[in-house]
């Protein structure tokens, strides 16, 4: 009993988890995917929540390396209030996989805090854009077209793809199938070897859903197998403007218990149930918009949708564990009005026994 004290004494944060993290990142890693050389460099914004009890500073953030150019909030932080780190990677000269680091120090940590990017530099004009997939006469680069972010509160956005005729007669694009917040430009009419491009407007405002979307379109060719069938995918957010320091201030903050949780062991063929508490820690009313699994043996039942400040909800996670064994490893994303932090995700781990 008094080792179990002893090291509750010395790991406090053995208890309080994720909270105890003064500085706290929602992910402190971020994946560009494919970075196309030619296109020049990429950026991207880490942002952060100070979940001390005292006003907080970035002193200084350090990269591993001169094409990683870094950037962060200069001005005191808050607390409760929240800043951002950006970083520009040039792969100007960089072929192949990267993966490189931030260090920040802070004035309220005493252990630097490391943030990661990486992906995978890619040169187009060296044959990474063949259109390699055959329907019919048809090719495309692949038979998933992604759209990528889309914001459920502005304009339908539009994306081209490229096509060519690979076959021996004129082929013409008919008509598409396809559902009604996804509008494809026809008719389109390619000569023998001709390339030309597949346009798709893309209206999440209309299907107003959030998360990760899968959609099928149909193109009706003048082939004797004319039905083309393709894959949409894209992933629908809501769109926040930047806010000044007295606006953020005042925003509202999603902060979960736990970010986290773990089924521990499962016996196979039941369901397990655990509960995460959501807490609106802003100074304006909080909505969750949705909050979605990545899997379908993960379900969640969110008993309140709208916070006032300092009010809390619970969401409840029903793991079903039939037809699976071993290590699970799954999460949730919810999705909000914290205009800081929108898109959140809770791990979900366990072991399935049978």
């Amino acid at each position: 009993m008094k080792l179990i004290a002893i090291l509750f004494f010395l790991i406090p944060g053995l208890v309080a988890g994720q909270l105890t993290e003064p500085v706290f990142f929602k992910s402190k890693t971020y994946d560009f995917g494919e970075v196309v050389e030619s296109a020049g460099a990429v950026d991207y914004e880490f942002t952060f929540t100070n979940l001390a009890n005292r006003p907080m500073r970035i002193l200084n953030v350090q990269a591993s390396c001169g094409c990683t150019t870094p950037g962060w909030t200069k001005e005191t932080i808050a607390a409760s209030g929240s800043g951002f780190i950006k970083v520009s990677f040039d792969p100007k000269g960089k072929p192949g996989y990267f993966n490189k680091t931030l260090t920040v120090t802070t004035n309220i940590e005493k252990n630097p805090i490391v943030l990661t990017i990486k992906g995978n530099v890619v040169d187009k004009k060296s044959g990474g854009d063949e259109l390699k997939v055959a329907l019919g006469s048809l090719r495309v680069k692949s038979n998933s077209l992604t759209i990528g972010k889309v914001f459920v509160n502005k304009p339908a956005i539009t994306q081209e793809y490229k096509i060519q005729n690979a076959g021996t007669e004129t082929l013409t694009i008919k008509r598409a199938n396809s559902p009604a917040h996804i509008r494809v430009t026809t008719p389109i009419t390619l000569k023998v070897g001709e390339t030309g491009l597949l346009s798709l407007s893309y209206d999440a405002k209309a299907l107003n859903r959030y998360g990760f979307i899968a959609d099928r379109i149909e193109l009706i060719t003048n082939e004797s197998d004319s039905i083309k069938s393709l894959s949409v995918f894209a992933t629908a957010e809501e769109f926040f403007p930047t806010l000044t320091a007295a606006e953020l201030t005042k925003a509202p903050v999603l902060l979960a218990s736990n970010y986290a949780l773990d089924f521990g062991r499962i016996q196979a063929g039941t369901k397990s149930e655990l509960t995460a508490t959501i807490q609106n820690k802003g100074k304006q009313p909080l909505v969750i918009r949705e909050v979605q699994s990545n899997c379908t043996c993960v379900t969640t039942t969110l008993d309140k949708a709208s916070l006032q400040p300092g009010e809390t909800t619970s969401i409840k996670i029903l793991l079903d564990t039939k037809g699976r064994a071993g290590t699970q490893n799954k999460s949730i994303t919810i999705y909000s009005t914290d205009p800081r932090n929108p898109v959140q995700r809770i791990t979900i781990s366990g072991f399935i026994e049978n």
